[in-house]
């Protein structure tokens, strides 16, 4: 995510506000603590929460986003490092080296998520806290439906997302985002439009080839003749008039756009 991007629209940049009302959530668990954040992107996040922990290290997959983010935010506890998936290698770091993980929109692009599950349990230290946040395929999708987003492997509900962090963690608590009315409308909204247009590529089933091919398509033909635009020519939030405290983040009641979860590990010995 390139913030200036983002920026460039409503419906965007409260995308973007929820992004900073996330890593302000984790302030309080990673207060003096060691972290590691699990697919950084362009580590604006990253560095945002820096301030407060002992030591954060960010890493991704993406080369152009480690650079990126290497490039643009320093601190002196805070560094970046580029990693191979974990399916093909596991992290850079020893056993317990952190004491909370992040993963901020990640685990739906997962295609092997219980090796990055193993891997977060790996390097988490005894009593250590994992804060997932993946959109809610509850409000995106319709039953059964393949994500819209090309890039998305799989989408989770909250149930299916406890159930992927039990075998894992000795205490999941389980909730969901939401966030001033007219803006969880205008998201809402927008995720009803987008799964009746890609219906016809992301019912259940359908050849992965099929989704990918329709879903580029639309986007070419959205694309057309309406070019994005690239920066957001000076705006900020204020300019949009909302901002990351007009978004909730851990909510047991109500209309969610995305899956919230705090795992921890048990204590000395524990598996």
């Amino acid at each position: 995510m390139n913030p200036a991007y983002y920026l460039s629209n409503r419906a965007d940049a409260f995308i973007y506000a929820a992004h900073l009302a996330t890593y302000d959530f984790a302030r309080s668990f990673v207060a003096g603590r060691r972290v590691l954040d699990f697919g950084c992107g362009t580590g604006y996040g990253t560095h945002r929460i820096a301030d407060g922990c002992s030591s954060i290290v960010g890493v991704d997959i993406s080369v152009d986003a480690v650079t990126s983010a290497a490039a643009t935010f320093t601190a002196p506890n805070l560094q970046f490092e580029r990693i191979e998936p974990v399916e093909l290698r596991p992290l850079p770091f020893d056993d317990q080296s952190f004491d909370v993980v992040l993963s901020f929109q990640v685990f739906e692009h997962l295609t092997e998520p219980d090796a990055y599950l193993r891997e977060v349990r790996r390097v988490l230290a005894p009593g250590g806290t994992f804060i997932c946040v993946t959109p809610d395929r509850s409000t995106r999708l319709f039953p059964g439906q393949r994500p819209w987003n090309r890039f998305h492997v799989r989408e989770y509900s909250q149930d299916e997302m406890a159930g992927c962090l039990r075998p894992y963690f000795a205490t999941v608590d389980v909730a969901g985002m939401t966030a001033r009315a007219d803006l969880l409308d205008m998201e809402l909204a927008r995720n009803r439009k987008v799964r009746w247009l890609t219906y016809p590529v992301t019912f259940p089933r359908v050849p992965e080839r099929v989704r990918t091919g329709g879903l580029d398509a639309i986007k070419a033909l959205q694309r057309r003749g309406r070019p994005r635009t690239a920066g957001s020519d000076g705006r900020t939030l204020d300019d949009w008039g909302f901002g990351p405290e007009d978004v909730s983040v851990f909510v047991t009641e109500g209309r969610s756009m995305n899956v919230v979860c705090v795992a921890t590990c048990g204590g000395a010995g524990a598996t």
